[in-house]
């Protein structure tokens, strides 16, 4: 039985999305830029996940702790995980995935966008 709670989040979060249809091609991708949650795709889009989990809302809900640097890091790593794999999707999303206790899991499709980037 695994114990660790980031994890334990990253499971429920990839069992919910595929549920919703999603395949999950890839979870924990990480190189020396950072780690992608889960890598996803829906239909002919390439999905980057990340996955947020918070024990309680008594400081805000999951979702709401995915900055602007945390939002660059995703991207910067996102990029280059397509590099790596030699991928040139048509269409790239970046959805967030919040689990907080006795509540159904936020998804936030679209939650931010590449802009400035080239993918």
């Amino acid at each position: 039985m695994n114990s660790d709670p980031g994890r334990l989040a990253e499971d429920r979060a990839a069992e919910y999305l595929k549920n919703l249809g999603y395949r999950v091609l890839e979870r924990r991708w990480a190189c020396p830029l950072g780690e992608l949650d889960i890598i996803a795709s829906e239909g002919e889009t390439l999905v980057f996940v990340e996955v947020r989990a918070r024990s309680s809302s008594a400081y805000g809900f999951p979702c709401e702790t995915v900055t602007r640097a945390k939002q660059a890091k995703v991207i910067k790593t996102a990029l280059t995980y397509l590099k790596a794999k030699a991928l040139r999707p048509e269409t790239v999303r970046f959805d967030i995935v919040g689990l907080s206790p006795g509540r159904e899991p936020e998804h936030i499709i679209g939650a931010f966008e590449a802009d400035g980037y080239t993918f």
